[in-house]
């Protein structure tokens, strides 16, 4: 019976030694997991304060560095240059500006406000003066525009056009280049250069694996949407900077139409040389294209297609063919611009408030700052400096000059943003050419500048569709230099004969 209970008691015991030690195991694992998350949470807590830290290094560097050029700057044009005190400032600030646009220290669009604060406590311009040019009517222009294709990303009407034109080329590699590069084009001709790339970014990227084709295909889209960009004077920045730059000087606009027809042309050309370059060398490939057979048509994309039509209708009827018609007098600013608003009108638009998120409000931003940037260097008379540079044009047959002015623009935005490039040399080509070109060959000088802007291929960052498709789809820069200098070539060529003939007919 002792024993009995003797087997019990130790039973007993043993099961409660082995109770307590599965719950020290229990505790020892709940700890370790305990502790693993925690040290979890501590990696990702440094991983974010070193994150904020490498941010923070960055931006201080970069600012850093865009003071130092901009003292730098200021210092050789007070000392070297010998130039009064405003002009060295105002050097000295399109440094620091141009530093911190191209190195990213601080959002483009904190950047772009920076003359309403920099130029009034210099003595550059007056504030009213400075804020005045982020409410230029051309502005408006761009707002309606960017509008227009926030509702055509919202709909997806972008894809029912890539599936149109895919449905109409070959499908093989070089119909596939084609149909983005003739969509980029339509789509150009009511939406931004960048807007379009941003579309037919993920169209190009889903139709091959294969890193050869989804190249060519990118490139197309990069170069297409800046080709597409000269279109319309909403196309580019640089184009609006342009007829701003005009409207400010008082000098003869060119009217939404005329653009039209000024630049369809060229932008033809400028495309079937494109398909060319891209297409060269080029084998057959399987390519994916059944996923736009789920894309259809639907009421919502008829009917925003009817609105862009309706549009270029009223721009068409208001543009004057003179002395025939004089058009109906309408304000294009007011004309886009109310389009844009309608997209918000219930039953009838396509857009909410929330909606416009999706607007790039920067590149308004770096749009009015390129204004602002214009009109003080056109009343610090800047460009008086560069006039003995330019008397050496004097003389010279005016096919060469366009042909130089042509190679400068398409080598300049390989440093310079093109939008703050044409701000910039706009006034000091329209002062230093004022005593040996008349009003109309300036205007069309400038213009050859401004388009050539566009016309950079080349670099990933001179233009805004370069840029686009360069980070978001991994593109090698060798192989972009080497399509972009042949199509940038072509474009020397082409925008050189077409000053020489066919724009002057409509300027002169």
């Amino acid at each position: 019976m002792d024993n009995a209970i003797y087997v019990k008691e130790m039973q007993s015991k043993q099961e409660t030694k082995s109770y307590n030690t599965s719950n020290e195991v229990e505790s020892l694992e709940s700890n370790q997991s305990i502790d693993t998350n925690k040290s979890n949470e501590l990696n990702i807590q440094k991983q974010d304060n070193d994150k904020k830290q490498e941010r923070l290094s960055k931006v201080f560097m970069g600012v850093g560095v865009a003071v130092l050029i901009g003292f730098v700057s200021f210092c050789c044009a007070y000392f070297y240059l010998e130039s009064s005190f405003k002009v060295s400032i105002l050097i000295a600030i399109i440094a620091l500006l141009i530093t911190l646009w191209t190195n990213k220290a601080l959002p483009m669009g904190v950047v772009s406000l920076l003359p309403i604060i920099l130029f009034p406590s210099f003595g550059i311009l007056d504030t009213k003066s400075a804020t005045s040019n982020y409410a230029n009517p051309i502005i408006y222009l761009f707002l309606g525009g960017f509008m227009i294709a926030a509702a055509t990303e919202k709909i997806g009407l972008h894809r029912v056009i890539a599936k149109f034109f895919l449905a109409k080329f070959p499908k093989n590699p070089k119909g596939v280049i084609s149909a983005l590069g003739v969509a980029s084009v339509v789509l150009g001709t009511a939406l931004s250069n960048s807007t379009v790339a941003l579309l037919l970014l993920p169209v190009a990227m889903s139709i091959s694996d294969n890193k050869v084709l989804q190249t060519r295909f990118l490139l197309a889209v990069a170069f297409g949407a800046s080709i597409s960009g000269i279109t319309t004077p909403i196309g580019s920045p640089p184009n609006l900077v342009y007829l701003g730059f005009l409207e400010t000087k008082g000098l003869s606009g060119i009217s939404f139409v005329t653009w039209i027809f000024m630049m369809a042309p060229l932008t033809c050309l400028m495309l079937v040389a494109m398909i060319k370059i891209l297409s060269y060398g080029i084998g057959k490939h399987d390519l994916n294209l059944e996923m736009f057979d789920n894309v259809k048509t639907n009421f919502e994309h008829k009917r925003l297609l009817a609105f862009i039509v309706a549009l270029l209708v009223i721009l068409l009827l208001n543009s004057p063919i003179r002395p025939i018609y004089n058009g109906l007098g309408f304000n294009e600013n007011i004309v886009l611009l109310s389009f844009g608003l309608m997209m918000f009108i219930p039953k009838i638009g396509f857009l909410s408030w929330d909606d416009t998120k999706s607007i790039p409000y920067e590149i308004i931003f770096l749009f009015g700052a390129s204004l602002c940037i214009a009109m003080a260097f056109s009343q610090a008379e800047l460009g008086g400096a560069f006039k003995k540079f330019f008397e050496l044009f004097n003389g010279m047959p005016f096919v060469v000059f366009i042909f130089l002015a042509c190679c400068f623009s398409i080598v300049a935005t390989g440093f310079l943003s093109t939008t703050a490039l044409i701000a910039i040399l706009l006034p000091i080509i329209d002062v230093s050419t004022q005593p040996f070109l008349n009003d109309n060959l300036r205007i069309l000088l400038m213009l050859v500048v401004t388009i050539c802007a566009s016309f950079s291929f080349m670099i990933p960052i001179s233009t805004p569709p370069n840029a686009i498709v360069f980070a978001q789809g991994g593109i090698k820069a060798w192989d972009m230099i080497k399509f972009g200098f042949l199509l940038s070539v072509v474009g020397i060529v082409f925008v050189t004969l077409f000053a020489s003939w066919y724009w002057w007919s409509f300027l002169i």
